[in-house]
């Protein structure tokens, strides 16, 4: 567990927020487990209220009309070995199994570039959110005791560190194909590259 990261030199300020140089505000999709903040950092960047969900087995998820506006939350359905749906990590499914992610079944898009085609890997950044686990576990038991968000009942550290430990493993896939990825390892905290 843990994403080996490093500052990334070139910031500039979106809303008040701090941004890779190279990311426009229109491309910027918002990720991470229960609890990292999502919500908050949309909210502050005046994006488009409402989560939306990525199968990533999906044909074409990148064509999404959930991808439609941005800055957006999105949820990810991840496919799990001996699982034939995509789960996200607070399904009950994926809860009880904790299997290991398929790398197989993710679908990404062609990385041919050319002129007459849209650079579908460069069309989205993905802000992942990876606080430590102790710190997001902290945040839902005390969200926990609202009762508003039913993916905290029984949280657990154990839960929590899979949780993180699958989107480190889907931000490191995601930057080894070519995406635009950097992770934020606090809330509120600088963007940072994966290390290589």
């Amino acid at each position: 567990m843990g994403l080996a990261t490093a500052e990334i030199d070139d910031l500039k300020t979106i809303k008040g927020v701090e941004f890779p140089a190279s990311v426009h505000f229109r491309q910027i999709l918002v990720t991470g487990p229960p609890g990292s903040g999502k919500t908050t950092l949309v909210g502050k960047l005046g994006g488009w209220p409402q989560e939306g969900f990525l199968d990533l087995g999906e044909k074409r998820w990148w064509q999404s009309s959930a991808l439609t506006y941005r800055p957006r939350e999105v949820h990810i359905g991840i496919p799990f070995t001996g699982h034939r749906e995509s789960l996200a990590v607070f399904d009950d499914e994926w809860l009880s199994s904790r299997a290991p992610v398929d790398f197989e079944r993710i679908r990404l898009p062609s990385p041919e570039r050319r002129f007459w085609r849209i650079d579908w890997r460069a069309r989205f950044a993905f802000d992942f959110q990876l606080l430590p686990p102790e710190r997001l576990l902290a945040v839902r038991t005390e969200r926990a005791k609202k009762g508003l968000h039913p993916v905290d009942q029984n949280v657990s550290l154990e839960i929590v560190e899979a949780q993180v430990g699958v989107y480190e493993e889907l931000a490191r896939h995601f930057d080894t194909n070519g995406f635009v990825v950097y992770v934020r390892q606090e809330f509120g905290g600088r963007p940072r590259r994966i290390s290589r």
